[in-house]
């Protein structure tokens, strides 16, 4: 039987970048944009705010845009100050890229494993689901759901009692299936 486990957000990521009024480098952003025309152009900005000293500074979302080549439910979303956008954006690589970020998820997300019945089984196996692109170790996810230690997650790797088809070092935002046998 196949367990379904999702990694879901909880809350949006921190964004890593440097301060210009301190020498923090974590902005968290709170799902406000900042609209702005100039007769026919439009520059949009999602704001987001130094973890230290409060300051606002802006990611750039749209820049001289023309009005009508801009998807009216996207205006619409952006002038509500839409969550789900904000989220969907931060992880777009193309606005991480143009603003210079990189994005912290310790303590955004939580894994759903659906229950503890898997635990007694001899074999399990399981498809891993990410609800966003959250880059996790396998092996923290798999420790995580299975009430293991980390290193003894490690030890089942290299005895071949957990196996994958993906290489479960380093980290994965991708959607993944193992198995473990006991």
């Amino acid at each position: 039987m196949l367990n379904d486990w999702v990694v879901m957000p909880t809350c949006l990521p921190t964004v890593l970048r440097r301060c210009p009024a301190c020498a923090s480098d974590r902005f968290r952003a709170n799902g406000k944009f900042r609209v702005n025309a100039n007769h026919k152009l439009l520059d949009a900005w999602l704001l987001v705010l130094c973890t230290a000293c409060g300051d606002t500074a802006k990611l750039t979302i749209l820049e001289r845009m023309n009005v009508r080549s801009i998807r009216p439910e996207l205006l619409d979303r952006m002038h509500h100050n839409d969550p789900d956008l904000a989220a969907e954006l931060l992880q777009d690589p193309v606005v991480r890229r143009r603003n210079g970020i990189a994005l912290d998820w310790d303590n955004a997300w939580r894994l759903d494993t659906g229950g503890s019945d898997h635990l007694d089984r001899e074999v399990i196996d399981v498809s891993v689901r990410f609800a966003a692109r959250i880059p996790v170790r396998p092996v923290r996810l798999i420790a995580e759901g299975c009430g293991l230690s980390r290193a003894e997650v490690e030890r089942l790797i290299t005895e071949g009692k957990l196996v994958s088809a993906v290489r479960l070092s380093g980290k994965l935002s991708g959607d993944f299936t193992f198995t473990l046998k006991r």
